[in-house]
């Protein structure tokens, strides 16, 4: 009876997940349809921006104005550079996004012909076909026009479920097929080491890990690597005899940074040459210069209270952007050979100015914290790395011509662009205007308009006309 009385229901919940699948399935065709749609349009985006259209718009160039730009291989046309940055911005991605996007397209429709009316006729997702034009177009050595063509004639037949390990393996027998490669004169095993040295130390600062840590990888000499091993097994072993309960790679990897703080500080010392090795005192030692001298830009959330300033317990580290932890900060400044320097806080909302082009210090710091990234739509580049632009252009002329200065230097006619998108504004019709502190407001060549501000790019509707 139980049984009979739950059939209904177990039916009708099998319609119910045959339609949403039903429906996913749909979704998903109409997604794939206009994924291809989306490379055909950005193809003929490009088609619209040959370099010719360049030199239609000016005489002359400038220092810093647009150049043409191969972004896909050999036989696929060139473009005008400042064309990705529009198509970017109406997209919701970042230029360089765009760029890519454009890259694949013309990748596609000139060098891999086979896998581009595949995608277009839906056969294959346009996912995956820009995962083989990413490989074509990066592959090392560059790949010629012929050999591409002969990975697309294999990709062709096992588009649907090509992976990036197949790829590999392709472009490699395509480079061998086509004798792409340079000699190289490592591998003859008599004399190759007399060409090229091996040795190396690579710190991969640009992969902080979430507890603070990051990779290094080194090939040394082998008398060298056996002294460092030798030092560290040392440095670990009194750490341990000292109480240290940590594990043995840990205290490895402590003592070399032991190493490099206290081999850096001793250099430093003995080379002002103001004390001798045998009239070191205690004292002496205690004066050893700072060997830790790492600049970092933490931000973090504090509250005032009757006990004093209370600082959050999480924070942002500004290089890389980083999630941090307080106690992190702690423990890096807890060593006694660590130079802390504090710097004063600034008031983002304040309006500081300066006479002349030139920014000062705390102008340009002030700017670099309020903005944060490049302040183009969708930009991520950090602040730090980007020119500070004057919003509104200074006038060099002004002051001789007894005019007053249309572009002051002042907190509110400054922002922060990465040097493509500083380029881009100084040459081409796109403008922006500050309408508050550190939010902005730009308009493309085409009308179109957007809000950035610390939160993102949001669009700005209705569009303006477009100018002719």
């Amino acid at each position: 009876m139980i049984d009979m009385l739950a059939a209904p229901e177990a039916e009708a919940d099998d319609l119910t997940a045959s339609a949403l699948l039903a429906a996913l399935r749909d979704r998903k065709a109409v997604e794939d349809r206009a994924a291809a749609d989306q490379l055909d349009l950005a193809a003929r985006w490009a088609d619209l921006h040959p370099p010719e259209s360049i030199h239609l718009a000016a005489a002359f160039t400038t220092p810093g104005s647009e150049h043409e730009e191969p972004i896909a291989g050999e036989g696929c046309p060139l473009v005008a550079e400042f064309c990705v940055a529009e198509l970017g911005a109406v997209l919701g991605i970042s230029s360089t996004a765009a760029k890519k996007l454009i890259g694949h397209a013309l990748e596609l429709r000139h060098r891999l012909p086979r896998l581009w009316a595949q995608v277009q006729s839906g056969a294959v997702p346009a996912w995956r076909a820009r995962l083989v034009a990413e490989t074509t177009i990066h592959a090392v050595p560059t790949l010629t026009r012929e050999a591409a063509g002969w990975v697309d004639d294999q990709v062709a037949a096992v588009a649907k479920r090509v992976g990036t390990a197949q790829l590999d393996r392709l472009v490699a027998e395509t480079i061998k097929r086509f004798d792409l490669a340079s000699a190289d004169p490592a591998s003859d095993p008599e004399d190759g080491y007399l060409h090229v040295d091996p040795r190396h130390v690579t710190v991969h600062d640009r992969d902080v890990h979430y507890a603070g840590t990051i990779h290094l990888e080194a090939e040394l000499d082998l008398a060298d690597a056996l002294d460092l091993d030798h030092a560290l097994a040392h440095d670990a072993a009194a750490q341990k005899s000292l109480g240290s309960t940590e594990s043995l790679n840990v205290r490895r990897a402590k003592a070399l940074g032991n190493l490099a703080r206290t081999q850096t500080g001793l250099d430093l010392f003995h080379t002002q040459g103001s004390t001798s090795a045998a009239t070191i005192t205690s004292e002496d030692r205690d004066g050893l210069p700072a060997a830790r001298e790492i600049v970092l830009h933490a931000h973090f959330d504090a509250t005032l209270t009757a006990e004093g300033t209370v600082f959050g317990p999480t924070g942002r580290m500004e290089n890389r952007n980083k999630l941090l932890l307080l106690d992190q900060i702690r423990s890096w400044c807890g060593d006694s050979r660590t130079k802390v320097t504090i710097k004063p806080v600034i008031d983002l909302n304040q309006n500081l100015t300066a006479p002349g082009y030139d920014i000062p210090a705390r102008i340009r710091e002030q700017v670099i914290l309020r903005d944060n990234t490049c302040v183009f739509p969708h930009c991520t580049r950090p602040a730090r790395a980007c020119d500070i632009d004057h919003v509104t252009p200074y006038d060099h002329h002004a002051a001789a011509e007894d005019r007053q200065q249309p572009g002051p230097t002042q907190s509110d006619n400054l922002a922060c662009l990465c040097r493509y998108h500083h380029r881009l504004k100084t040459h081409t019709s796109w403008r922006y205007a500050m309408v508050a502190p550190g939010v902005f407001e730009w308009t493309s060549p085409h009308g179109h308009r957007f809000r950035r501000d610390h939160t993102g790019t949001t669009p700005i509707h209705p569009l303006e006309p477009e100018r002719p």
